[in-house]
């Protein structure tokens, strides 16, 4: 564990093997955070957060409570999370903050937003400056505001070879089974 000298780590903080902390970076005291983390410059890392192993957090990222993160998962610089709907200064919530999954091997680009309440399966891939209003489907690629679907990523996070109903993930040579709705693709999965 490294925890540079400008970091504050609350007592009561959990904190894994081989992670890493670096400078002004605040994880209050119930907060969670698995082996194998690191967590940059400036981050907040607030009460009752969960992080699993392998994660990367970029500088400038604050995780308040109600948000889960499994393993694998790349949160880029400036991210940002929410945990209330319909914040009020006069009307507070009294801790009542809505949940956030980020699932395993899960990505998201610099200056995202990431509203309260939802969930971002496996292996999707959020582009930098994307607002994500709803839930994600794995291994979708989501761009812009609000974030919609532009394609399907493998777990690699190349674009999937689609063909048909098959996909392949190139640099993995994985294969998907792709789900088709209409005239578009709804899901993935992995075979």
């Amino acid at each position: 564990m490294q925890i540079h000298e400008t970091a504050i780590v609350d007592p009561g903080a959990k904190i894994g093997n081989n992670t890493k902390i670096w400078h002004f970076t605040h994880v209050m005291p119930t907060a969670n955070v698995g082996n194998n983390v690191s967590i940059g410059q400036n981050c907040f890392i607030g009460d009752n957060v969960k992080i699993g192993n392998n994660v990367k957090i970029q500088n400038n990222v604050s995780l308040y409570d109600g948000i889960v993160v499994s393993d694998d998962v790349f949160i880029g610089p400036s991210a940002v999370f929410t945990n209330v709907i319909r914040p009020r200064s006069e009307y507070p919530t009294n801790k009542n903050y809505s949940k956030t999954y980020l699932e395993k091997g899960v990505t998201i680009g610099a200056n995202s937003t990431i509203v309260c309440g939802v969930t971002l399966e496996e292996y999707c891939f959020i582009g930098s400056g994307t607002v994500i209003t709803k839930n994600i489907p794995n291994n979708a690629l989501v761009v812009g505001n609000p974030g919609r679907i532009i394609g399907w990523v493998g777990e690699s996070g190349e674009k999937l070879e689609i063909n048909g109903t098959t996909g392949k993930d190139l640099k993995l040579g994985t294969n998907y089974e792709v789900v088709i709705e209409g005239d578009a693709i709804i899901k993935v999965k992995k075979l």
